[in-house]
């Protein structure tokens, strides 16, 4: 049901002065994020630009946004492919409500609600224990898995591009063996900060297995991919990474394959390839990036 205006005013007296609006994806390829909604007006779409950034099928570059006026927060559409539908009905303009439930395309759906910095920090801990690696903050591999189908069949579907950067550290058991696990973590825990600074926003980083880490890049080309893997193999290169006052000596191997370079139907055909140019990176001696041609 539909609260009035003078019903969703009353409502907001009730609130504690921190309480925060935010919308909470429950269905999507994003499910589990959380964004909080600051500020004047909160774009929601495929854009670069949108504060609140959602890749699925269906969604427009700019879907909706959210405007305040007053204390109260109302979501419009923006003119998008798919419309926009709170609680169930079709909307171009409506104030909202906690609790209200969005969809906006075929399989996206947020709910908006109202918490407190408890509450918000509670449900991003948990966010995180589920979706990501508890050593280096990068997405598990569950995650990764559950991704790259979504991905892979987006790709097939629009005959688009999707390329799949593989790569592990060199030598790693010769690190733990000879300065010891915690060094060990510590290399991972660098290496994946290094890597997530040069990555965009939509790229997905994720560790697959103990040293071995994978990007999965939608719209990107295997040539752009190489680039990408050369990049964070020269970065890793050129970092000085160090354990209580030792420099350990790090670099990565790379392994890059592409859809539809490598005309694979399955994601375990699209890993297996990248995991075929890693091995051959590793053969050739190591801190190299090799690219799957075919």
């Amino acid at each position: 049901m539909v609260a009035s205006l003078g019903e969703l005013q009353e409502e907001l007296k009730k609130r504690k002065p921190r309480d925060r609006a935010c919308l909470v994806v429950i269905a999507g390829q994003n499910v589990g994020e959380m964004y909080r909604i600051e500020g004047p007006e909160t774009v929601v779409g495929r854009a670069s630009n949108a504060n609140v950034r959602l890749s699925d099928d269906g969604i427009s570059r700019r879907h909706a946004r959210i405007v305040q006026e007053g204390a109260i927060l109302f979501i419009e559409d923006l003119n998008s492919a798919n419309g926009t539908v709170v609680n169930g009905a079709t909307i171009s303009r409506q104030a909202l409500q906690d609790g209200d439930k969005i969809r906006l395309g075929p399989t996206t759906i947020l709910k908006f609600e109202y918490q407190d910095e408890i509450e918000e920090d509670f449900r991003q801990k948990m966010y995180d224990a589920a979706l990501r690696d508890g050593l280096t903050k990068a997405y598990n591999k569950k995650f990764f898995l559950d991704r790259l189908e979504t991905e892979l069949a987006y790709a097939k579907r629009h005959k688009a591009d999707l390329s799949l950067v593989l790569f592990d550290v060199d030598h790693f058991k010769r690190v733990n063996d000879t300065y010891g696990h915690l060094a060990g973590d510590a290399v991972l825990v660098k290496l994946a900060k290094l890597t997530q600074s040069a990555l965009r926003q939509e790229d997905v980083f994720a560790r697959y297995g103990g040293e071995e880490f994978a990007v999965i890049c939608r719209g990107v080309k295997l040539a752009q991919a190489g680039v990408l893997g050369e990049r964070l193999r020269a970065g890793v290169e050129g970092a000085v990474f160090e354990y209580e006052a030792q420099r350990l000596p790090v670099t990565i191997s790379v392994g890059v394959a592409a859809f539809p370079n490598s005309p694979v139907e399955t994601t375990t055909q699209l890993i297996g390839c990248s995991d075929e140019a890693l091995y051959e990176a590793k053969r050739c001696g190591r801190n190299r990036v090799l690219l799957k041609q075919t």
